[in-house]
């Protein structure tokens, strides 16, 4: 058999779709078109969504145009095209895979109308997703115009199956200003930046915005002593504060980075980023937590790509205190931009290196410093204003609390778990025979409060032993098995006769009231069920005391001593 050559072929139509799948996030269709208008020379863009009626049928319509140079012939088979760039090689382009685009496949319509100012072009593309899964490679139809201005036009129609919930106007408008290139860092450098005009109007709003060119940072806070001075405690939270680095890699001293962190506390990014959430605040559909989008990013074309946190967390949560970017254009990301993973280790490494280099001159800065004694006085100051707010809040609780005096000895209604036991005590002091059992041993650190036995003569060693559990009041949710429990001491129950409990093993026991047999009874509260031998009784001291002692708890007045 004579030796022979094989030609490896690549499955077209799978590769589309792998390629089409490969971007997840939906929102990196606007990524991609913003990033086209920016290498195309843009000085305007419009981003439009919209729902229209086809057939009857609500149908995700979006419009990406920009007033750029437009596409010749060449560069509109290239756009169309899977791994083909027209770029490729350009060192100021951020796009250069020819995959970006691919991301629009993802839909039932895709138009496109250009122009480089001489010659236009309408390209349709009808059903791209389906004829992909399909197996066929989708056709474009192009018909030359004229009439079209200078730049693209993208109109697509059923995105993302049609799902627009990620498509409302807050989430595109922070997306951009995090993940884009129009909000991306690179005007904190000393680079020249074009100014270039942004216009969007997502679903929901009923006009365009026009928005902001660049990432936000916040200006730097006041002097330190007139931050405490202004907002005490919260002080901290109003503290920020940039720091801007430059430099090359230790080990590739061709490969330059540009880095920017910026401390800030969170009121001062609660004061700019309204998609965070928080206490009190009605935050917008695709809101987060400081914790979700705040700490380091790595970046390329001063875009972020990915979070590192683990290159300045040591202690678990300190990269929540910084807002931090590094961007080093030598870093190699996979297809759909959303890893850096395809960098050479040495150099992730040495980029690492720079990340902790600069981590410890803050830490180490007076910036740092500064920001750590803000939070000490913040702290002791807080304690203080703490345990006196917390001892006003005890006096006027005193005031209002309700007492009934027994032998002597003022009681006080008790508020919490740990009063109702401490009542339990005193009366159990003053009245030997009030309940059927003696506690022999409190621990409220785990499981059922007290172990008990029923009478006060038999040796522990020898005595049935068994739990009382004590509630403040007694509800539906019991939080313990009903095995083993004697009774159950409350203040008071909410649960009414023939009502079921159940325990944390699913056992049902029905509430059992009984009014008094003679004027000695008392009213009697048990937990049944007829297939366990034991009740288990409740001690509700706010009608047993009354009934049994004749005590009713009033309100303190402003002659009580005690």
């Amino acid at each position: 058999m004579e030796s022979y050559t094989i030609t490896p072929k690549v499955d077209e139509t799978q590769e589309f779709i792998e390629i089409a799948n490969d971007f997840s996030n939906p929102l990196d269709l606007v990524r991609e078109a913003i990033s086209n208008a920016y290498d195309a020379k843009a000085t305007e863009i419009r981003v439009i969504f919209d729902v229209v009626k086809q057939y009857g049928e609500s149908v995700l319509k979006i419009v990406l145009a920009d007033n750029g140079t437009g596409m010749s012939g060449d560069q509109l088979q290239n756009f169309f095209d899977l791994g083909n760039s027209t770029r490729r090689g350009n060192v100021e382009a951020i796009g250069e895979k020819g995959h970006g685009t691919k991301v629009y496949f993802n839909s039932r319509r895709i138009e496109v109308r250009t122009s480089t100012g001489d010659n236009g072009f309408l390209a349709v593309m009808d059903e791209p997703f389906r004829k992909l899964f399909d197996r066929q490679i989708p056709i474009v139809q192009v018909t030359p115009q004229s009439g079209i201005p200078k730049g693209t036009e993208i109109t697509i129609y059923g995105y993302n199956n049609n799902r627009r919930d990620k498509f409302t106007h807050q989430i595109l408008k922070d997306y951009i200003n995090w993940f884009t290139k129009h909000g991306s860092i690179e005007k904190h450098f000393d680079t020249e930046t074009k100014e270039v005009k942004l216009l969007l109007q997502g679903l929901g709003a009923s006009e365009l915005e026009e928005i902001d060119q660049g990432h936000f940072f916040p200006e730097n806070s006041k002097d330190i002593s007139r931050l405490l001075d202004e907002h005490m405690v919260r002080a901290p939270d109003h503290y920020s504060k940039k720091i801007i680095k430059t430099g090359v890699l230790k080990n590739f001293p061709e490969i330059t980075y540009e880095a920017i962190f910026s401390l800030e506390g969170k009121y001062v990014r609660y004061g700019y980023n309204t998609m965070l959430r928080r206490p009190g605040y009605t935050a917008p559909e695709g809101a987060y937590t400081i914790q979700e989008r705040y700490g380091l990013w790595v970046c390329k074309d001063y875009m972020p790509i990915q979070r590192k946190n683990e290159w300045i967390t040591f202690k678990g949560s300190e990269y929540t205190k910084f807002h931090a970017f590094i961007n080093c254009q030598d870093l190699r990301l996979t297809a759909n931009r959303g890893s850096v993973d395809n960098t050479p280790t040495e150099i992730l490494q040495d980029l690492k290196e720079e990340v902790r280099k600069i981590y410890d001159g803050i830490v180490k800065s007076d910036e740092w410093t500064s920001m750590e004694w803000l939070e000490e006085e913040a702290q002791a100051y807080q304690t203080v204003e703490k345990e006196k707010k917390n001892f006003d809040w005890r006096i006027n609780k005193v005031n209002k609390s309700n007492i009934a005096v027994h032998k002597g000895v003022t009681l006080v209604e008790p508020e919490r778990e740990s009063g109702v036991f401490s009542l339990f005590l005193i009366l159990s002091q003053l009245e030997a025979d009030l309940f059927p059992f003696y506690v022999v041993d409190y621990d409220t650190h785990e499981g059922i409060d007290v172990i008990a036995k029923g009478d006060k003569n038999t040796p522990i060693s020898s005595a049935k032993l068994f739990y009382v559990e004590f509630k403040r009041t007694l509800s539906k949710g019991f939080n313990h098995s009903f095995e083993n429990i004697h009774s159950i001491v409350c203040w008071d129950t909410g649960i009414k006769h023939d009502e079921v409990l159940k325990d944390i093993n699913n056992e049902e026991r029905k509430m059992q009231i009984i009014s008094p047999d003679s004027e000695d009874d008392y009213t009697r509260y048990f937990l049944d069920n007829p297939r366990k031998a034991h009740k288990i009784e409740i001690f509700c001291l706010n009608s047993y005391l009354k009934e049994k002692l004749g005590l009713s708890f009033n309100p303190r007045t402003s002659k009580s001593v005690i």
